[in-house]
């Protein structure tokens, strides 16, 4: 098989189903986003880091290719002629989601309430999972742009919401199991 098809050299490409779409589409930046997302945790998932989230970041990379896929599928090319879905793959389920949730309260449970805002940083592990958050952020927005124009399981939003709240808790545990220090934005007065 060849990787290189050249048929995207005119700066288009296809979607599930087909359909030709320029390369700078909405729907091609939502799931372009959201698999330099699946990059970005698979970095993370490299780090030093508890076998158990190494597991989860796993789970969660399999949910962001499901993800991708609803994506990368147009509304009027979701379902096959015989009347069966064009994706034959588990959606993204409430328990998915509920998942993310438990995890974000289990660590939170051994976590010092926050009494500020915290700059990221402090150690290598740590930056990482506060630059996936950040571009968790970035599909999401990308993902309720397409979402308000062609509309699609809202799951996928709300999964992606509570991943960038589970990445923001997991760099804060990650910074208190390698006893980094957080450090708290306080604005800087004027002199």
């Amino acid at each position: 098989m060849k990787i290189y098809t050249k048929t995207g050299d005119k700066g288009q490409t296809s979607l599930f189903g087909g359909t030709r779409v320029p390369k700078h589409h909405i729907r091609i930046e939502s799931y372009g986003t959201v698999d330099e997302l699946n990059s970005w945790i698979g970095l993370l998932r490299d780090q030093d880091i508890e076998k158990e989230l190494r597991k989860l970041l796993i789970h969660v990379q399999d949910r962001l290719f499901t993800i991708g896929a609803i994506l990368a599928t147009p509304p009027e090319k979701e379902t096959l002629k015989n009347g069966k879905p064009r994706l034959n793959i588990p959606k993204i389920a409430d328990n998915d989601i509920k998942l993310l949730e438990n995890e974000i309260d289990k660590m939170n449970e051994n976590l010092p309430p926050m009494t500020h805002f915290v700059l990221p940083g402090g150690h290598q592990s740590v930056s990482y999972c506060h630059i996936t958050r950040t571009v968790c952020r970035r599909a999401e927005r990308l993902a309720s742009h397409l979402f308000e124009n062609e509309p699609f399981d809202e799951k996928v939003i709300q999964y992606l919401n509570r991943l960038s709240d589970y990445l923001f808790v997991l760099a804060r545990k990650l910074s208190y199991d390698l006893k980094i220090d957080e450090v708290k934005w306080i604005p800087e007065k004027e002199s």
